[in-house]
């Protein structure tokens, strides 16, 4: 009989792996894919100011110069804002009224988003009606003269201008802590902002990325009712914002192809390339790295107002962009360019063209990402667990 002591490095294993059994088989069931996958997601395009035109062209012009083995050209999703406050209107009523991205003032904008969806390197996403919930935007303008200032403006408004809190559309930010909208209201405007996006883009939305990733059970199940069938998240999910204006949540940890309410898969979207911020495209790399190591398609995100603005940050960006493109391309031979609802149509119909089937290379990628549960990791170098996980990780490959 073996002594005691001999026993309690098994037994501690098998108490971690208890301990952390529904998250390693979460880890496990997650999709890993055959091919490195980068998307740059880049979000609020749409109704704004008309010199989102030319950054629209010179953003076509920059992803037509890069192709993938297969021949397909970058994707950069758009997650189009379809609306905003006409504010020359507003001046001379009492209630709020809006401008569209189908009104004949932003033709130019609309039009290069068009071509940029027919070359196929734009692909539409519904971000929302507006960046903000009217009402709340209203009703803050009566204590905020920063708010009423905005919406007095002659000129044609950035929703990237408003403080933080107000560009979430999903709550009522008025003032803070924030409170939820009724189901009611919710049901209201998610009808509103997916028959818009229909008649803009002759399509029903599938893909909606939630401003401030601010979001709840009501919004999701009212999107899956009308057809959006995937959200993109950070990774989590916030609900509200707090006196200090930060998002909160209930802190659980969302991977790639996990389901919400309605049916709705989730992919995440947790790294960043916005070169306004300093996000070169040293940092696009490290992400796509790190991704295709845990077998995870790589989305970055980035911001309109990147590209948008004097001629030196709009050029830098560009630059930037291309930079990252071509690194990425030289770096990864199968590399391939998708967009977000390519990736979660492959993940809800399992296409193996994509979806990773063998069983060893699904451990080697589980065993990578095991790694990044800061607490696991530890107790397993600590106890010794993580030197039987790196054999097995070595066997695999």
């Amino acid at each position: 009989m073996l002594p005691f002591w001999l026993l309690i490095i098994p037994l501690s294993w098998v108490l971690i792996a208890l301990i952390y059994s529904g998250r390693l088989r979460a880890l496990w069931r997650e999709p890993v894919l055959r091919y490195p996958v980068l998307v740059v997601e880049s979000d609020d395009w749409g109704a704004g100011p008309l010199e989102q035109t030319q950054a629209l062209d010179a953003l076509r012009r920059k992803l037509r110069d890069h192709r993938d083995m297969t021949g397909r050209c970058p994707v950069m999703t758009i997650g189009a804002i379809l609306g905003i406050v006409d504010t020359k209107a507003l001046a001379t009523s009492d209630r709020y009224i809006r401008i569209t991205l189908d009104h004949a003032y932003f033709a130019p904008v609309l039009n290069a988003l068009r071509a940029g969806i027919s070359e196929g390197v734009f692909a539409p996403q519904l971000h929302g009606l507006e960046h903000y919930w009217p009402p709340a935007l209203l009703k803050a303008a009566k204590t905020d003269a920063q708010i009423e200032a905005w919406l007095a403006g002659d000129g044609m408004t950035r929703s990237e201008d408003l403080p933080s809190h107000l560009q979430s559309r999903w709550v009522d930010a008025s003032t803070l802590p924030s409170r939820p909208l009724s189901a009611s209201e919710i049901d209201a405007a998610t009808a509103d902002e997916t028959e818009v996006y229909k008649q803009i883009f002759d399509a029903k939305p599938l893909v909606a990325v939630p401003t401030t990733f601010i979001w709840n059970d009501d919004v999701e199940r009212a999107w899956a009712a009308h057809g959006i069938n995937c959200i993109v998240t950070p990774g989590t999910r916030y609900e509200s914002r707090d006196k200090q204006s930060h998002p909160c949540g209930d802190g659980r940890v969302i991977l790639n192809g996990e389901r919400g309410q309605g049916g709705v898969m989730y992919l995440v979207r947790d790294n960043y390339f916005e070169p306004a911020l300093g996000h070169r495209a040293e940092r696009g790399l490290e992400a796509l790295a790190l991704q295709t190591g845990h077998g995870r398609p790589t989305l970055l995100e980035t911001h309109r107002f990147n590209f948008l603005g004097d001629n030196h940050q709009t050029s830098d960006s560009l630059a930037e962009l291309n930079r990252l493109l071509t690194e990425a391309l030289s770096r990864y031979s199968e590399l391939r360019f998708l967009s977000t609802q390519e990736i979660a149509d492959a993940i809800a119909h399992h296409d193996e063209s994509l979806i990773e089937t063998d069983s060893h290379k699904r451990l080697c990628a589980w065993i990578a990402r095991i790694r990044q549960l800061p607490r696991f990791w530890k107790l397993a170098r600590f106890t010794g667990l993580a030197m039987p996980l790196w054999l097995l990780k070595k066997w695999a490959a």
